[in-house]
């Protein structure tokens, strides 16, 4: 038995190896593309002892095993993805035994590939992420009277009329972020909303309203990101942060095409 699994990373139409050439794969290896009826499985041999079955369920527990493998994953996406027709992205970690295998994937699920590929050819996905602006510190003039007879009901009301504020302007900010969000998908072929970011993984502070990936035609790019930059200045008390174009990762459903290493299809 080989010590060497396969790392596939994508599959993709009108791809070639050479268009690949000089792109770090996990590991230290090469990326390779196997063929296989005209679809290109975008593939690395990798260690059985790092990347078979039992290994990983270690390696997923490390933080920064799977910070590298994500980001490494994440490069050959895009490089294929840049250089291919189109190119579909698979989850993490998805290994297998050999080329064989592989190429017995692409022909069992080759309509689900198909499928999934003519979605995405000649688009991008693009991310949109919506924040409430930080509030002034300074405090607000007081909306509530004050009655030095009664102190603790005039707290009381002080701070109720300052929830009520702050109860506004969360109402409002959500009604901008979801019609920031309505005119972008007009321009887009479709739309994926994501649960918030941890504000560890975002790194900002400030309540996430909107986390949200596009499907745009490539050819409206320039239209998307004018969109982007209009609606945004249209709103107020709301950054809005733009990325892309990326891989469609948020628009592909290639469920069930992954078997661990030590499993034989």
């Amino acid at each position: 038995m080989s010590d060497q699994g396969v790392y596939l990373y994508a599959v993709a139409t009108g791809l070639s190896a050479g268009d690949l050439a000089g792109v770090p794969a996990l590991a230290g290896g090469a990326v390779r593309v196997v063929e296989h009826d005209g679809l290109c499985a975008v593939v690395s041999d990798v260690p059985l002892h790092e990347f078979g079955e039992e290994p990983l369920r270690e390696n997923l527990e490390r933080l920064e095993w799977v910070e590298e493998t994500a980001r490494t994953h994440h490069e050959v996406v895009t490089a294929a993805a840049r250089a291919a027709s189109a190119a579909a992205p698979v989850r993490l970690v998805t290994v297998y035994r050999d080329d064989d295998r592989v190429r017995r994937l692409l022909d069992e699920r080759r309509a689900t590939f198909t499928s999934a590929l003519e979605r995405i050819d000649g688009r991008g996905e693009w991310g949109v992420k919506v924040y409430a602006a930080e509030q002034d510190d300074a405090e607000p003039p007081e909306s509530a009277p004050v009655d030095s007879a009664k102190p603790g009901t005039s707290y009381l009301m002080r701070r109720s009329a300052q929830r009520r504020r702050r109860e506004d302007r969360s109402r409002r900010l959500a009604e901008q972020a979801e019609e920031l969000h309505e005119r972008l998908a007009k321009v887009a072929v479709a739309c994926r909303r994501h649960p918030p970011q941890d504000p560890r993984l975002s790194g900002r502070s400030e309540p996430q309203l909107l986390n949200m990936a596009y499907l745009v035609d490539d050819v409206r790019a320039d239209r998307f990101t004018g969109a982007v930059e209009e609606a945004a200045a249209a709103t107020t008390g709301l950054r809005v942060e733009v990325t892309g174009p990326w891989p469609a990762y948020s628009f592909i459903e290639l469920d069930g095409e992954v078997d661990g290493a030590g499993r034989d299809r």
